[in-house]
Order: C-alpha cells, then sequence, then structure tokens
C-alpha cells in the first residue's frame, strides 16, 4: 500500500498526484504544490491475458509526515485506494 494515504502532503504532493493519474482515480487535488523529497515508488506489473496491469506505490519518502488516516479523512467512506 502507498505509503502516502497517511502522510500529512498527500493532498498537496506532485508524486501522489502522478500516482493517482497512474491508477487512474480522481485527483485530491487539480493543482498539488508541494514536491517530495526522494519519493521511492514500486512499480508492479502484472500481465493478464489481454493487457499488462501496473500498480504504482510510494513505499518511502524523506517528506513523509505521519497523519494516520489524513486521505480517509479527505475521502470520507470512500475504500482506500490499494
Amino acid at each position: 500500500m502507498c505509503i502516502c494515504v497517511n502522510c500529512q502532503y498527500v493532498d498537496r504532493c506532485t508524486t501522489y498526484h502522478a500516482v493517482e493519474a497512474q491508477h487512474q482515480q480522481p485527483h485530491l487535488t487539480e493543482s498539488p504544490d508541494f514536491e517530495a523529497t526522494e519519493p521511492t515508488i514500486n512499480v508492479n506489473i502484472r500481465e493478464q491475458v489481454d493487457y499488462i496491469e501496473m500498480e504504482w506505490d510510494v513505499v518511502g519518502c524523506l517528506s513523509f509526515v505521519a497523519d494516520q488516516g489524513k486521505w480517509s479523512r479527505l475521502r470520507p467512506g470512500e475504500l482506500i485506494p490499494t
């Protein structure tokens, strides 16, 4: 799971904005104004019968500041993206 969902900057971060785009998910903001320092992204690639699935997860970031449940507070009642 992407560590961003529990980061203080999730709704302002350009890196998370890019991850949302890769997952074809609605953006928390259309104009992120925070540039993460040294984010580490794992890309899992799974071959399906007629397409290739890619899952992007931020697994490390020097800018990470823990804010447990931040994404859930921004999108109450929605499932946390995996």
